[in-house]
Formats: C-alpha cells, structure tokens, sequence
C-alpha cells in the first residue's frame, strides 16, 4: 500500500507512529539476524534500539539530515498526545521526540521511500557507533 502525502497527511500522527513503529522494529530484528547470535542477543539487540529512548537519541543522531518536510512530520508527531502516560523508562521528551522519528518512518513507509528508511537507519547506525567509540 503507497499513499500519497496529501493522503498521509489525512492520517492521524498517531497512526503514522503506529506503523512508523513496527517498520523501525522490522528493520532493528533484521540487522539483529545479521548477527547470527542466539536468541537471548536477537532480544537484547532489538530492546536496545526499540525504545523511546533510544528512538529519541535516534532522531537526535539524524535531525540534521532531515529535509523540511520530514522535520514537519516529525514535529507533527512529536506533538500528537496519546491518552496514556509514556513509558516510565523514559521521560516525556525522549517519549514525544521517540513518537515523531515513529510517525517520521511510518510516513516514508507508507510513501514508499523504503530506500530513504533504510538510509537513516545506516546513518543512525553510523552515527551512533561513532558516538559511543567517542564516550568510551
């Protein structure tokens, strides 16, 4: 299913996060596989990325390389509020900033930009690598 972004931007911000979050969970579980470690690993790999935490450190690590209407969205989603309170493993803006990168990745999902998800997801592998070599 591709949708145009008028269509998109019909969609609830929360939907768009609804799926931007199974795609990133998707793309996160197949890097996990590459791996080819047990199960207890797939599991741990998969925790440390799929997480408001670690999505918020995720949009940080690509918010320069975002064009104009992908800072939209993701602004756009940031704002959305759910009717439930966060996770209590983050706070509120690394949950809100979690919830725009979310319907960020669910918008080019459901556009088709496949190519540009698989991009970020290289860059925040890059970026995030290269960070912890430097903390360490």
């Amino acid at each position: 299913m591709t949708l145009s972004h008028r269509q998109t931007q019909l969609l609830p911000p929360l939907q768009l996060a609804y799926i931007g979050d199974a795609v990133y969970a998707l793309r996160i579980r197949l890097k996990a596989l590459e791996t080819g470690r047990g199960m207890q690993h797939l599991h741990r790999f998969t925790t440390g990325f799929v997480n408001a935490r670690a999505q918020a450190k995720a949009l940080e690590a690509i918010v320069d390389s975002l064009t104009d209407r992908e800072l939209a969205l993701v602004k756009r989603g940031r704002n959305a509020h759910a009717r439930h309170p966060g996770p209590r493993s983050a706070t509120t803006a690394e949950y809100s900033a979690a919830t725009g990168f979310e319907a960020l990745i669910g918008y080019l999902y459901l556009t088709g930009q496949e190519e540009r998800i698989d991009t970020l997801v290289e860059l925040i592998e890059t970026r995030t690598n290269a960070q912890e070599a430097q903390n360490a």
